[in-house]
C-alpha cells in the first residue's frame, strides 16, 4: 500500500517534539504516584490521549485522589516549562516541512494538546505556514484513540482520509488514524521503542525512514 501524496498531518507530541519522555516523568511524578488512587497504569494506556480524558479514563479505570480541576491545572502548570524549554525539534523537521510545501502537499498539525501548547512549539521552533491547526479541543467528540480528530481534519483540508498521511507515535494516536481511514506511519523513538507499532501500515524507524515513506 503506498502511502498518498497530497496532505500529511503530523501529530505533535512525540513526533515534531521529543515530549513524551517529559510527559511520562510527570506521570510518574505526579498523575500516577499522587492523583491514581489504586493500581499501576502503564504509559501506553494514557499516551496521546488528551489530558481531560486522561482523568476520566483514570478515574474509571483506577480512581483519582485529585479533582479534575487539579489535574488539568497540573497539566497546564508543566507544559510551559515543558514546551517552552525542554523539549527539542524533531530531526530535520524543517527541511522536511520546506519540501513537503514544495511539492505543493497541504501540512497540518493535529494534536491532544490544546492550541496554547501548540501555539508555544509553533512559535518557538518557527514552523512556518500551516494548512490547518487541529486540536482534540476543537472538535465535539471523543479524542483518540477515537478516529474523530483525524476524520475532521480530512473534511477540514477538503479531502477524504484516504487522501491523508498520518505521523503517529503512541498507540492511542495510531489507532485513531487507522481507524478514521489514513495512511499511517508509525514514528518509532525511544520513548516507544518497545512498543508493538505493527497496526500501522508503516514504521518509520527515525527522520531519515519518515523522509522515504512520506517521499516514496
Amino acid at each position: 500500500m503506498d502511502a498518498p501524496d497530497e496532505v500529511v498531518l503530523f501529530d505533535m507530541d512525540g513526533v515534531l517534539v521529543d515530549s513524551e519522555d517529559y510527559w511520562h516523568e510527570f506521570e510518574d511524578e505526579f498523575v500516577f504516584a499522587d492523583a491514581v488512587a489504586s493500581g499501576d497504569p502503564a504509559h501506553e494506556e494514557v499516551t496521546g490521549m488528551h489530558f481531560r480524558e486522561i482523568y476520566d479514563y483514570l478515574e474509571e479505570e483506577y480512581g483519582t485522589n485529585v479533582t479534575k480541576e487539579e489535574f488539568v491545572d497540573a497539566y497546564h502548570e508543566r507544559s510551559e516549562l515543558l514546551y517552552g524549554e525542554q523539549v527539542v525539534l524533531m530531526e530535520g523537521a524543517e527541511e522536511l516541512f520546506e519540501d513537503l510545501r514544495a511539492e505543493g502537499r497541504k501540512l497540518a498539525i493535529v494534536s491532544s494538546a490544546p492550541q496554547s501548547w501548540i501555539s508555544i512549539v509553533r512559535d518557538r521552533f518557527d514552523l512556518g505556514p500551516l494548512d490547518l491547526v487541529l486540536s482534540a479541543e476543537d472538535i465535539d467528540a471523543a479524542g483518540k484513540p477515537e478516529p474523530h480528530i483525524y476524520e475532521h481534519a480530512a473534511a477540514e483540508l477538503g479531502v477524504e482520509p484516504e487522501e491523508c498521511v498520518v505521523v503517529e507515535d503512541s498507540l492511542n494516536g495510531i489507532e485513531s488514524a487507522v481507524r478514521s481511514g489514513a495512511f499511517t506511519v508509525a514514528y518509532r523513538r525511544a520513548h516507544n521503542a518497545e512498543l508493538d507499532l505493527s497496526q500501522a501500515h508503516a514504521v518509520a524507524e527515525g527522520p531519515e525512514e519518515l523522509r522515504a515513506v512520506l517521499f516514496d
